[in-house]
């Protein structure tokens, strides 16, 4: 693995890369990541800090004769979205990424890469070893768990920067430069279940799986579908038309990801199983034809499982699927002045069921924060007629794009004069740390740029190693003709 990507361009940048696949930095789990770069900067003689949750500041003195120069911050997160395909071993706590070039693309075998944003943290170690590289007073921020609601940045203290102008390197899509994004928040359902006294030992396993997932924000817009929801769906209408209960629904790993699979245990009868299966499949092949163009792989399994369980209640059943059914998910508006971009959405994201109780976590995103908040006083409403207990944590600010910004001006000249032609423009429907960080710096200006990612927070993400290139040049011009 580590030999051919380091063979790749720009090698430095490709050999930070493959040290941090080695390392295992799912969020809330980057205290090892954060630890190795604390130690490169004490080999590289270089000022660092690391604050309580793991956040970690670097900084290196301008290169002679740019003392008096702008300074700049470059900024990535530590953290990784950690998913897997379910039939692949992989211990995401211990295992390092496998990684593959294919192509003019770096994959990994079943499992999420972490170029999202293992490449942007690549970039900024690179140019912290390289004293070749021109540029003035440097400062590069590496936060943690910004793939669980942005956790890192909102621990950052308040002008803890120097800089003038900050570059994130989390955005996914070369010769784009964002400029604004939206603003998001959890809600977390709780609802109360029964079940029978008596067990069941008869139950089937259904299982829904083969959905691209993706991103919550970036990909919401594509027609994709809701694991959770088709499930929901195929087991209500069979509730129609026979008996059978309910013992466990159960689907979604990520807030911030399109729930690819689902699965739900049904008690039933053994002389109403076959006729049951037939209709399961019946249902999802109809579905299947419904989203034949943006989920041709999915596919539905059924078998049964040994084990005994005692099946919820027939109320509670109604009231859950009732509720999964209700929540909002997709698209709720665009925005009025930006054509293609999405204002407002919500992901219904996690179900997980247990004894007495099923929780839901839903993760709501707009660019206009009362909007946010009308989407999520709708899913509190939808809690609140189920039974359920609705907590609505504390969400974050979304970044105000401004067109006037002197360094958006320096960097779209750049630009063109480097690949002769002229980058997008635009803000994105997902969460960036910019927000946060422009909130406790007053006066920072910020965009955001990096190379092409495509399908992060699933395991077919993969990034293109001819934009990685691009990124790299223009990132090292930049710094260079901002002095």
């Amino acid at each position: 693995m580590s030999k051919d990507l380091r063979s790749l361009k720009p090698e430095k940048l490709w050999k930070h890369f493959s040290e941090i696949l080695k390392i295992p930095h799912c969020s809330g789990n980057e205290q090892a990541l954060s630890a190795y770069l604390m130690n490169l900067a004490k080999s590289w003689n270089l000022e660092a800090h690391q604050d309580k949750v793991g956040n970690v500041l670097i900084r290196k003195p301008a290169s002679p004769g740019q003392e008096n120069s702008p300074g700049v911050v470059l900024q990535a997160h530590l953290d990784m979205v950690c998913e897997k395909n379910s039939e692949v071993s992989h211990d995401f706590t211990t295992d390092g990424i496998q990684a593959y070039i294919d192509g003019d693309w770096v994959k990994a075998r079943g499992t999420t890469l972490g170029a999202d944003n293992g490449i942007g943290v690549a970039a900024c170690l690179a140019i912290l070893e390289d004293d070749s590289i021109i540029h003035g007073p440097l400062e590069c921020l590496f936060t943690v768990n910004e793939e669980t609601g942005l956790g890192g940045a909102y621990q950052l203290k308040k002008n803890l920067l120097r800089g003038k102008y900050l570059l994130n390197l989390d955005s996914e899509e070369e010769g784009s430069f964002t400029i604004g994004c939206a603003g998001g928040a959890d809600s977390e359902l709780n609802l109360p279940i029964a079940r029978k006294k008596k067990k069941s030992n008869n139950v089937i396993l259904v299982k829904v799986s083969g959905l691209r997932g993706g991103h919550s924000g970036l990909d919401i817009n594509l027609g994709r579908g809701n694991a959770l929801k088709f499930l929901a769906r195929i087991i209500s209408l069979a509730l129609e038309k026979y008996k059978f209960d309910l013992v466990a629904l159960n689907g979604g790993s990520k807030r911030n990801a399109i729930p690819r699979e689902a699965w739900a245990m049904v008690a039933v009868d053994k002389s109403a199983q076959r006729a049951l299966t037939g209709f399961l499949k019946k249902e999802f092949e109809a579905i299947k034809l419904e989203y034949k163009v943006n989920e041709p792989d999915m596919a539905i399994d059924i078998k049964r499982v040994n084990e005994t369980e005692f099946p919820m209640t027939a109320e509670s059943q109604k009231s859950l699927l009732n509720l999964i059914l209700v929540l909002p998910h997709g698209v709720i508006s665009m925005h009025p002045e930006i054509e293609g971009l999405v204002e407002t959405s919500s992901n219904l994201a996690i179900v997980n069921t247990d004894k007495k109780n099923v929780q839901i976590i839903c993760n709501t995103r707009s660019s206009v924060m009362s909007a946010l908040e009308a989407t999520r006083l709708v899913i509190r409403a939808a809690g609140h007629l189920a039974g359920a207990k609705v907590v609505a944590a504390q969400g974050y600010p979304a970044w105000t794009p401004n067109l006037s910004s002197p360094l958006l001006k320096k960097m779209v000249e750049i630009y063109k004069n480097l690949f002769q032609q002229e980058p997008e423009v635009k803000a994105v429907h997902a969460g960036l740390e910019c927000g946060i960080i422009g909130e406790k710096h007053e006066g920072l200006d910020m965009i955001s740029f990096g190379p092409t990612i495509k399908y992060p927070h699933s395991p077919d993400e993969k990034v293109q190693i001819e934009s990685v290139e691009k990124f790299w040049k223009f990132l090292l011009e930049t710094l260079v003709k901002l002095t």
